[in-house]
Order: C-alpha cells, then sequence, then structure tokens
C-alpha cells in the first residue's frame, strides 16, 4: 500500500508522523472519510469543502488548496490501483512541543490512506443493526462542537465501548438535553408515516455527507424530510429507523435497547432510499 504524506507517496510501512506531531499528542487535526465507488470519488468537493470548514474552526490552515487536495485523493486511488474503497484524508497541526500552544507548530502534516472497507457485516444490512442507548453523553457544542469532525474522537470511542460490552457494534448518543444527538460514528434518521425525520447539528449531529445525500434523495422522491429533535421514545415507536455515513452508507436498524424497530427488519422506506443511494454512487463522483 501507498500512503501520501506530505506532498509524496510512501510505503506503508514507511508512513510515519513525528511523536511530537499534536494530532497524537492532542488529537489536534481534522479528517474525512471518503467513498470511492467504480472509479469515482462519491461526493469529494463535500467532503473536501467540510475539512476546509472543520480546519477554520480550529484555526488550522491547510497547507493546500481544495485543487491540490482533490488531486492527491484523485492519485491515491491511483497509487493503490483502487477501483472501490476508501479514503482516509487527515491533516492534523504538525510537529510542536509538548505543550498545548498550538503556535508551536510550524507546519501541518496531511497524509490519505486509500484502501478497502468494510464496517459491517453484510448480515447488517440484511438483519438491521441493534442499537444500545449508551450512557455517555454527546460532546456540548459550546465545548467540542461535534460539527468539527476533529481527531479527537474519545467521545465516541467511549460510547462505542459500551456498545461493544454490551453484545453490538453502534449505540444511540443522546445530547446534554436528552435528545438524539447520533450514533458514535453515523447519522440517525427515524421514519413515521412516510415522513423522515434526522436531529438537526444543533443537537449535537455532524453535517454528515451521506445524511445530505439522504435529504435530496428524499425530496426527488417526493419522501417529507425535515430536521427536530428527537428523543429515544420517537426512535422506539418510529415505523423505520436507519443509519448513514460515508463508511457505513444507508444502515437498517433492528432495535433499540431491545425494543422492536417496526417489524425489526428493513422497512420499505429505508430499501428504497437504499436502491436510490446505490445508483448514485453508480453514477456521480469525481474521476480519478
Amino acid at each position: 500500500m501507498k500512503i501520501y504524506l506530505d506532498g509524496k507517496f510512501v510505503d506503508e510501512q514507511d508512513a510515519k508522523v513525528s511523536v511530537f506531531d499534536h494530532g497524537l499528542l492532542y488529537g489536534d487535526g481534522v479528517f474525512e472519510g471518503i467513498r470511492l465507488y467504480h472509479g469515482r470519488i462519491f461526493r469529494l468537493d463535500a467532503h473536501i469543502d467540510r475539512l476546509f470548514s472543520c480546519a477554520k474552526a480550529i484555526m488550522l490552515e491547510i497547507p493546500m488548496s481544495k485543487s491540490e487536495l482533490v488531486a492527491a485523493c484523485c492519485a491515491a486511488c491511483r497509487e493503490n490501483k483502487l477501483v472501490d474503497g476508501y479514503l482516509r484524508l487527515v491533516v492534523t497541526r504538525g510537529v510542536g512541543n509538548l505543550g498545548l500552544n498550538p503556535f508551536t507548530c510550524k507546519k501541518p502534516t496531511v497524509f490519505i490512506i486509500a484502501a478497502t472497507i468494510e464496517l459491517y457485516p453484510q448480515s447488517v444490512y440484511e438483519k438491521g443493526i441493534e442499537l444500545i442507548t449508551a450512557a455517555t453523553m454527546r460532546n456540548h457544542p459550546n465545548a467540542i462542537n461535534p460539527a468539527i469532525k476533529s481527531l479527537n474522537y474519545l467521545n465516541n470511542i467511549l460510547a462505542r465501548i459500551e456498545a461493544v460490552r454490551a453484545g453490538t457494534v453502534e449505540a444511540l448518543m443522546l445530547n446534554g438535553e436528552g435528545f438524539v444527538a447520533e450514533c458514535t460514528g453515523d447519522n440517525v434518521f427515524v421514519i413515521r408515516n412516510e415522513k423522515l425525520t434526522t436531529p438537526p447539528v444543533s443537537a449535537g449531529a455532524l453535517n454528515g455527507i451521506t445524511r445530505g445525500v439522504v435529504l435530496e434523495l428524499a425530496s426527488k422522491l417526493g419522501l417529507p424530510a425535515s430536521e427536530a429533535n428527537l428523543t429515544r421514545y420517537d426512535v422506539m415507536t418510529a415505523d423505520e429507523c436507519f443509519l448513514t455515513g460515508s463508511a457505513a452508507e444507508i444502515v437498517p436498524v433492528a432495535s433499540l435497547d431491545g425494543r422492536t424497530i417496526g417489524t425489526g427488519k428493513p422497512g420499505a422506506v429505508t430499501l428504497q432510499l437504499t436502491t436510490e443511494f446505490r445508483k448514485l454512487t453508480r453514477s456521480e463522483g469525481t474521476p480519478i
């Protein structure tokens, strides 16, 4: 595997960052997870735009232009002879000293991993995923804003530990007011009477790229969709529920905390949106 690292491609075993990099020391940086389908990178411009927005929010100057990053992502796919896969694009604050001051870091580190990924087994897409509600609360937007896709994912990891310990692979996270924010790695949608609802970004949700695609698809299909605060009750009593994410795509939810959602199987609206999503990934994207 070839890794893009600060302007050049290196072998996997040589792809190293300093122990003084603030991305490692403090989780100081931003990243994107991006999908490649049939030789096209899906919604690459949207991912790059979000990366720059997140970097601006943490006062991190990305040392490349948007067009240069697009070119580097495409090159990473070609270098690894990928047609279908997953890219992890990371920008760290760079090498500094052992203090917190980010201004000691003179040059950000940029690297891109282009590989394959299977986040969940196929059975999850066929039968639905079982969720628990995590006791770990979602970060408050006035602390570390969840809208920033930063390298500091400890909040999500703690909730994921709860899910794994409970015998499943994903957990629902609530915000400080008790409303649904998102899952540890995915956005959440519920369906009631063929109407879609997803938590707003202000509830502690990431403004997911796949989340946005689903809202677009719903509009094209004539399915009413809105952003609104949701409770655990709304999820448990929904007709259908599904998760979205670049790596996960669209994942049907079978149950929450032991309560079956709908029929406990992927619902008609979820399956329709999944079909349309897969059509889109076959026809749209930045050619590599």
